[in-house]
């Protein structure tokens, strides 16, 4: 495979998933992805943890800030912070749970623009019926629930679900080290 690359099986996602369930307000706070004209994302919900600052000059377009939502859940912290300490991540990014209800999909698109091209994109799977499918290229995956994978953003993607109960992912963007 070129466009995934699973990077870890048996993450313990149910406490995470847990505190989601027992938190539905969280859900939707902020709408930046899933409202914005020609989103593909418009079938989504979405818990903005770490993102662009929302009302501050930007610097440098690729730095980040802690959304409110991340006090509520710090069983995502734990997750983000191990899945950086396995990649030699050096700067962290972007960082959301979303959730694609049954029936729904994200449409085809590729990431750009420089956040997709600085860091790195991994999902760690919290739910995911196995009629859920993520397609990058030509390549097609089921990320089965306490699995991690990197993902080339800037392929041409997009994910569906066909199953009975909704797909909820971790979201992470990581710049990890380069060696050379």
């Amino acid at each position: 495979m070129r466009h995934f690359l699973q990077i870890a099986t048996g993450v313990d996602v149910q406490p995470l998933l847990l505190a989601l369930y027992r938190q539905p307000r969280l859900w939707n706070q902020n709408r930046i992805r899933t409202t914005y004209p020609g989103t593909p994302h418009a079938e989504v919900d979405d818990i903005l943890l770490r993102f662009q600052a929302p009302d501050s000059n930007v610097v440098d377009e690729n730095e980040t800030v802690w959304y409110p939502a991340i006090a509520a859940l710090p069983e995502a912290r734990a997750l983000v912070f191990a899945l950086m300490a396995r990649v030699q991540g050096e700067r962290l990014g972007r960082v959301l749970l979303t959730r694609l209800p049954p029936g729904k999909t994200i449409a085809r698109h590729a990431d750009a623009g420089s956040p997709a091209v600085y860091y790195e994109r991994f999902h760690v799977s919290l739910q995911c019926p196995p009629e859920a499918l993520f397609r990058a290229g030509d390549e097609v995956v089921w990320m089965a629930p306490g699995e991690a994978w990197w993902f080339n953003n800037q392929a041409e993607h997009q994910v569906w679900n066909e199953g009975e109960t909704d797909r909820i992912v971790l979201i992470v963007d990581i710049r990890c080290a380069r060696l050379t």
